[in-house]
């Protein structure tokens, strides 16, 4: 059942779900979140939900979030985790046990709650529930590396071929075999954007109601005077393709970029970058704003699920130069498309194609101003969000009802 379907429901019912009925009005809620290693997008995710639910209980395989993270944003919140969290040095190599996920997420005992929102980019959603228990999934993309980008995590990782490899593609294998298993266990599926909306239609058959991620516009900082650099921020993994932004500012010697974020790529990055590129490691939220806000745009070619460094990017004025697949799509007004523009998007994953859209971004700034940026982000804002999952409670506690009743 889609929020589409609440029109069906009595009366008395869609006024509850039009009414502002808060997640919290619920009255035992468990989070399933596959881990928690940062506080990036998908935590944040996770943080907003917690707000509304009002003291649920989370429940996670790994959790390595810093004690002022949690003072800040999860206070009083009870964090339940896998018997692999306790493993020696685990932080450093959690990703490869993603073989014992399935096993593991499926030992948390959430059956004796009210209602359970499953938080999921690869595992979440395979908790196991009572068949009268409502189970809502936001979805932040089906599991990457077992479908579609499987191929080119493999290259990446140096296991396209041998035993090694081979041995790689069978757990892939099984866990796709888990993967569709569960797709049906979510009484109403959510998407973070239309990209991810696709692919849980061809992966799983399914539709998903399109419910961006929360955007705190309150604590961005807006800025119309913008400086002479670029930047470009993300966690740097091969899969966020910083390396055609930095060779392509290798071509572009006059323009000034500023990289920031931390990763296992970084190191190759500095070894490539030219003296017109600048990396700042990891910055404090209020400096990472900061310069985000200052930047004469954000440059990103990577392909996002939704994206949301890129929304706030908006939020703080600052226009978009993006490759145009994913939550891009979802984000950007493009120059030339849209009454008022928010930024560029360009059609392919090369060197050439960045330094393109740059050379036409300095041709045609003029046409993007920061005040159309800042208003598109409002699309994004948290009270949306807010509203959006509290009418998808009312929606899977009817599906649920529904299909107990044998309406399904």
């Amino acid at each position: 059942m889609s929020i589409g379907a609440l029109h069906s429901l009595t009366p008395l019912e869609r006024g509850y779900a039009h009414a502002p009925m808060p997640v919290q009005e619920l009255e035992k809620v468990a989070i399933v979140h596959d881990w928690c290693p940062s506080f990036r997008g998908g935590e944040r995710v996770l943080a907003r939900l917690c707000r509304n639910a009002k003291n649920p209980d989370v429940f996670t395989l790994f959790d390595f979030l810093p004690q002022d993270v949690k003072d800040d944003f999860f206070s009083s919140i009870s964090f339940t985790t896998s018997v692999a969290n306790g493993l020696p040095w685990v932080e450093r190599y959690y990703r490869s046990l993603f073989f014992l996920c399935p096993l593991l997420i499926e030992q948390f005992d959430v059956t004796a709650y009210d209602t359970v929102i499953s938080s999921s980019a690869a595992f979440a959603r395979g908790v196991l529930t009572r068949p009268d228990q409502p189970h809502l999934c936001y979805v932040h993309s089906p599991i990457r590396y077992a479908w579609d980008e499987q191929f080119s995590y493999l290259e990446q990782a140096k296991m396209k071929y041998g035993p090694k490899g081979l041995l790689f593609r069978y757990m892939l294998h099984k866990l796709r075999t888990w993967d569709c298993r569960t797709a049906n266990g979510p009484d109403l599926m959510l998407a973070n954007s239309s990209y991810v909306r696709a692919r849980i239609r061809r992966i799983y058959g399914r539709d998903a109601q399109v419910v961006y991620p929360p955007v705190e516009l309150s604590e961005l900082e807006y800025a119309s005077q913008k400086d002479d650099y670029y930047v470009t921020a993300s966690f740097l993994a091969p899969y966020k393709r910083t390396d055609l932004v930095v060779r392509a500012f290798n071509a572009l010697p006059s323009q000034k970029l500023l990289v920031v974020g931390e990763g296992q790529q970084l190191a190759d990055l500095r070894k490539i970058a030219g003296p017109n590129v600048r990396f700042t490691g990891y910055l404090p939220r209020r400096d990472y704003i900061r310069a985000v806000a200052l930047a004469k745009a954000f440059v990103f070619a990577g392909c996002e699920d939704f994206g949301i460094a890129l929304a706030e990017a908006q939020a703080c004025g600052t226009p978009l130069i993006a490759f145009g697949r994913g939550g891009a799509r979802d984000i950007v007004r493009p120059l030339r498309e849209a009454e008022w523009p928010t930024g560029i998007l360009f059609g392919q994953q090369t060197v050439d194609a960045v330094v393109a859209a740059v050379e036409h971004f300095e041709q045609h700034s003029d046409a993007i101003s920061p005040a159309a940026c800042r208003a598109n982000a409002a699309r994004f804002s948290a009270e949306r969000f807010d509203r959006e999952i509290a009418e998808a409670m009312v929606a899977v506690r009817a599906a649920c009802k529904k299909r107990l009743d044998g309406d399904v």
